[in-house]
């Protein structure tokens, strides 16, 4: 079982990247923030790997994070989630803050996240309340992570950006790295973004590319 590569990034999407190690390209699927924390094409990188064997393929997880990893193997034990839905998850929302809206039993924010409903929201919740503490910088006999919990009504605006984007053709993994980037333009404690100014200023950075 492979549970961890280094190497040289060849090709990398948001959807995958492929790393060249010692001359054997190994191709790895991966979530939007582990996109956003690699190097360009021809850097070494590191990445920690999840192999998931199936009756007809052998895939691989990469991630940036040993805690991402760890997320992602206690979400596709939830029944209802498999590892691609996972990793949608894990690139709509930061380690700690999911975290946070597990314990909290926050089922408004995890259905906020693309392909949750509410039984499967809820369900992640009873299972995993217990499991999360210690991952990243969260920690439950704290109180909490460190990471400030974006509020509902902002975690609506950006799934209804990341659906209207996927309307306009564009992938779900590409559609959530392009709202990230508008996000962190954002000056801290300024306000919210509405919807419509999120699609706007997330099709300029696309159309900047």
């Amino acid at each position: 079982m492979i549970a961890s590569l280094s190497g040289l990034v060849l090709v990398k999407s948001p959807n995958a990247v492929i790393v060249d190690v010692g001359g054997v390209g190994y191709e790895a699927f991966i979530s939007g923030r582990t996109y956003d924390a690699l190097p360009e094409t021809g850097h070494a990188c590191f990445l920690h790997v999840q192999t998931v064997v199936r009756e007809d393929a052998i895939h691989l997880f990469g991630f940036h994070a040993k805690e991402e990893k760890e997320l992602f193997l206690l979400l596709i034990a939830v029944a209802g989630i498999g590892p691609r839905l996972a990793l949608t998850v894990l690139s709509g929302i930061g380690v700690d803050e999911l975290c946070r809206a597990i314990t909290g039993k926050d089922v408004v924010r995890l259905t906020a996240l693309p392909g949750i409903g509410k039984k499967t929201a809820q369900r992640i919740c009873v299972e995993l309340a217990e499991k999360v503490g210690g991952l990243g910088g969260f920690s439950a006999d704290e109180g909490g992570p460190r990471a400030t919990s974006i509020p509902a009504g902002e975690a609506d605006a950006m799934a209804d950006a990341v659906s209207a984007l996927i309307n306009l053709g564009y992938s779900q993994a590409t559609a959530w790295q392009a709202l990230r980037a508008v996000e962190q333009q954002l000056a801290e404690g300024s306000a919210p973004l509405a919807v419509e100014e999120l699609l706007r200023q997330a099709l300029r950075s696309l159309a900047a590319r």
